[in-house]
């Protein structure tokens, strides 16, 4: 999905009619967002993103399954700051996800970050991230505000990129050091302006590394840095809006939503000797529910966005016995 990071950014123009935020303010808003539990934290400034071009490439080809939107608003992606007015500083934060795989009682599981127990992370992070808001509203009084998680035309994993908060690794996943690409992020976007937003991108530390794309069950890691999306586990058992067959459910081994491997293969994530336990119903009680126990277990989580027929459809791709 996107190209070998180059060694800068490219940026366009910015305006300077703000006067930069002291360092002693963004060293609070550092703690704070510690406190939160954010991982990393990082500033930069507006402009065409990292990867614009491949990303445009990558469009056309067409490599993005049923997932339209994503050729949509092409221009407010072209620049990062356009969706706030004034925008001056673009705050980028990586807020980690639990390394433990979630399993049925019957020994089945689910990818990481669909988090089955909690609240979608969409309405929990910008929570979080207006927490942080006030913080800068604070020190900077007056200014406009704008915090966006993944559902805005950003490209925020470029932005991510070039605040320093991580790389962009060989499976297109923003793989933050020390902490890995088990997390979500989160932009707030501000018309003030930070002393500290010129940091460097940070360069791909992958180096010869392929596990991912080796290990990718269904050949979707194309190459280094590009994803044929329609081909992902990922998007095939939550996205597409038609039902897996028997030869991707073979693929999907025991996992029947969403898909961690070219996470778990990856050095940078620190898998081995992670516990994992039963956090969810066998799947034979699963293909038993109706909407309304599906909606009052999982209404509210990330299991919604699939919507229990197509996690049902899922389940049963799998073709093994005893699940019914």
């Amino acid at each position: 999905m996107k190209a070998s990071p180059p060694s800068s950014c490219n940026t366009q123009p910015h305006r300077s009619d703000a006067e930069p935020v002291f360092d002693k303010s963004i060293s609070q808003l550092k703690e704070k967002a510690k406190a939160l539990g954010f991982a990393a934290i990082g500033f930069s400034r507006p402009g065409r993103p990292l990867f614009f071009d491949q990303f445009c490439t990558w469009l056309s080809s067409k490599k993005y399954g049923d997932m339209g939107w994503l050729a949509k608003n092409v221009k407010l992606r072209k620049d990062s700051g356009s969706l706030l007015d004034g925008c001056q500083t673009m705050v980028s934060l990586a807020y980690p996800y639990a390394p433990e795989k979630p399993l049925t009682k019957d020994g089945f599981s689910v990818a990481r970050y669909t988090e089955p127990k909690k609240e979608d992370y969409h309405g929990r992070l910008r929570k979080l991230g207006r927490l942080l808001a006030k913080e800068i509203t604070r020190e900077h009084p007056g200014c406009k505000i704008r915090v966006c998680v993944d559902s805005a035309p950003i490209m925020e994993r470029s932005v991510a990129c070039s605040s320093g908060v991580g790389f962009i690794g060989k499976n297109n996943m923003l793989i933050v050091p020390g902490h890995g690409s088990y997390v979500f992020l989160v932009e707030i976007l501000t018309s003030a302006l930070f002393s500290e937003n010129n940091a460097k991108p940070m360069v791909c530390q992958c180096g010869f590394c392929t596990r991912c794309l080796d290990a990718c069950p269904t050949g979707a890691l194309e190459k280094p840095f590009l994803v044929d999306a329609s081909q992902c586990l990922s998007y095939l058992t939550i996205e597409h809006p038609l039902g897996v067959g028997k030869e991707t459910g073979r693929k999907m081994g025991e996992c029947f939503l969403g898909c961690d491997i070219c996470q778990e293969v990856c050095p940078f994530n620190q898998t081995d000797g992670v516990l994992t336990g039963p956090v969810l119903p066998p799947t034979g009680e699963i293909l038993r529910m109706g909407d309304a126990d599906f909606s009052e277990q999982f209404g509210k989580t990330s299991f919604a966005r699939a919507g229990l027929e197509k996690i049902k459809s899922n389940i049963r791709a799998l073709g093994s016995s005893g699940r019914s």
